[in-house]
């Protein structure tokens, strides 16, 4: 059967594009404001779009936070998208003092504007593989993907399995973790390779 996902819909994400990539890939998505279908679903996605202060205000006023938190500890499959993967973190130099969801231990940083960079990164950028993401597999070398942002996630981050890109800085553009798993870039802007990085989530949720 079609695996299905709950696509988080709190305030601050592009929805409507990551619903229609995600449909794409083969999932059946239940867009939902309501955090009492979170423990139901077979699956989570959150999207985030902004300032990390306010997206993670609206996520906290949304009565989000604790069912997907619980969720996540629980084993079910979690996808973050853009803003959504630096949420997965601790915190974020873009407002200190404004907790994470503490999933993957880490802050995100700030990218330094320099002449020949500038900042936010829009556009696409090298992917490089390293380990052993279910997201990534079968990926080749000449993948590319497609970023908007000012802020990443350090490769002092303690994970194995992902991506790497290099903006001035190497960082971690995706990664899997147990069941969360994440990309900086926006998969539904990527292509090819942006469907396939979600037909490998689809294949996550269906357990093959």
């Amino acid at each position: 059967m079609t695996p299905q996902v709950l696509l988080l819909d709190y305030g601050a994400g592009n929805v409507r594009s990551a619903a229609k990539a995600l449909q794409r890939a083969g999932m059946t998505v239940q867009v939902s404001h309501n955090p009492a279908d979170v423990p139901h679903a077979e699956a989570l996605v959150v999207p985030g779009q902004g300032h990390f202060r306010q997206v993670m205000e609206a996520f906290d006023h949304s009565g989000f936070h604790g069912p997907v938190l619980d969720a996540a500890r629980a084993g079910t499959p979690l996808l973050g998208i853009c803003v959504g993967m630096q949420m997965l973190l601790d915190g974020s130099e873009e407002a200190e003092g404004v907790a994470g969801l503490g999933l993957v231990r880490g802050q995100v940083k700030k990218f330094e504007a320099v002449p020949e960079r500038k900042v936010p990164q829009m556009g696409w950028n090298a992917l490089e593989v390293r380990g052993d993401s279910p997201l990534l597999r079968g990926l080749g070398q000449d993948a590319y993907a497609y970023f908007v942002h000012s802020y990443y996630v350090p490769l002092d981050v303690q994970v194995q399995h992902g991506a790497v890109t290099d903006y001035g800085v190497p960082f971690w553009s995706a990664f899997s973790v147990d069941n969360i798993h994440a990309t900086q870039f926006h998969p539904e802007k990527s292509g090819a390779v942006g469907l396939a990085i979600l037909e490998r989530f689809r294949e996550v949720v269906s357990g093959k």
